[in-house]
């Protein structure tokens, strides 16, 4: 089996997810896709990334080419703000590494623009940690729909809700400054236009309104001073799909009360689906074939017990166990692991992530403007 020597770039929360990910990988999938070790930690503060390498025996180190660049590594993992992503990339692209990336791609799409340029030579597997794509129930919807259970698809509604920044008194870290990358559209919108695309086809045209709730913020330094907000709080948007289809798209950290909930419903003319990741265990389906006769006949939402039933090899901890946010991601390097070992592209390639990319840009001009924009067409 072979096994593939692997860096992460930016250990803080997400970085910890991919090396929980690695850790466990061979327990969750007999046989895994490869072997993988940790070889190099990466973060911009020395005692971080001194201190996830003690964890994971491996090599600390503060400058992200150390990985990118090194002979040894195979696997480099880009977990650093928004903002930071472009140079890894575009070097871990250069030296033929494999690549599974953060959502957004980028900070800004003119970075986008030069990671699409720098992929015509690359012949590696690049993928996109796109995780809801990777829940059994989303990708059961993604089969009912090619299968066309819902027929003609004629509406839907999309939302990503959060609640960190409905208290004014949150201080404004990185996620909350636009010159780090953040905002609502990157952060959140960022999963929900993927994965709209990802069930329903392209984009026709996009008319979007954004928000910051507070203008100022205390600082994540000095929380007795206040500073500017330059990063929306929440978009809400609508979407036309290149089917005729009309939806809306909501990604917001105003949602008092909610947790990490991402949640659609999509209505066509033979059936509807809907699914919650506060119940992730179930998929909802609607099928108006069914009689409605006598005394409503068994015309009704079926709750399809998805749960953990993934394809074999995973099969720890088995298919009747509920499922959440971190077994999403394992269900997602897994995949990437076995494109990589099979010299296979991503799926969702890093290509998906420069379509989300000028996505997230749409809405952007659309909320500046105040008009409908067309969506971006494929290249």
């Amino acid at each position: 089996m072979k096994t593939f020597n692997v860096g992460i770039i930016g250990y803080g929360f997400m970085g910890r997810v991919r090396a929980y990910g690695h850790q466990v990988l061979p327990i969750f999938y007999d046989p895994p896709p490869c072997a993988s070790r940790i070889t190099h930690v990466c973060d911009g503060v020395e005692a971080v990334a001194r201190k996830g390498a003690a964890t994971l025996g491996a090599e600390a180190v503060t400058d992200f080419r150390r990985v990118t660049e090194c002979p040894e590594v195979d696997v480099v993992h880009v977990c650093t703000p928004n903002h930071l992503h472009a140079e890894a990339l575009l070097s871990a692209i250069e030296h033929g590494k494999h690549v599974l990336c953060d959502k957004p791609l980028t900070a800004t799409l003119a970075e986008a623009e030069q990671v699409r340029k720098a992929l015509g030579g690359y012949r590696a597997t690049g993928q996109m940690a796109l995780h809801v794509r990777f829940f059994p129930a989303t990708m059961r919807a993604k089969q009912l729909i090619s299968e066309g259970f819902l027929g003609q698809a004629l509406e839907f509604r999309a939302a990503y809700l959060h609640a960190g920044n409905a208290d004014p008194k949150t201080p404004l870290k990185w996620k909350l400054s636009a010159a780090s990358g953040g905002g609502a559209i990157a952060d959140l919108a960022s999963h929900v236009l993927d994965l709209v695309h990802w069930l329903l086809g392209d984009y026709a045209e996009l008319l979007a309104a954004a928000h910051t709730a507070y203008r100022q913020r205390p600082s994540a330094e000095d929380p007795g001073k206040l500073v500017p907000v330059d990063a929306e709080d929440a978009v809400m948007v609508l979407a036309r799909m290149a089917s005729g289809a009309l939806g809306s798209l909501e990604a917001t950290k105003l949602a008092t009360g909610a947790e990490d909930e991402l949640r659609f419903e999509i209505h066509g003319s033979k059936g509807a689906l809907r699914f919650n990741t506060m119940d992730a265990h179930h998929l909802e389906a609607y099928d108006a074939g069914a009689p409605d006769s006598p005394l409503g006949g068994n015309r009704g939402w079926t709750r399809i017990d998805t749960g953990g039933r993934y394809p074999a090899p995973a099969g720890f901890p088995g298919p009747k166990f509920t499922i959440g946010f971190l077994r999403s991601h394992l269900a997602c390097l897994a995949g990437f692991l076995a494109n990589a070992a099979a010299g296979q592209a991503g799926d969702p390639g890093l290509d998906q992530g420069v379509r989300v990319q000028r996505l997230m840009e749409c809405c952007r001009t659309s909320a500046q403007e105040g008009k409908w924009a067309a969506a971006p067409a494929r290249d």
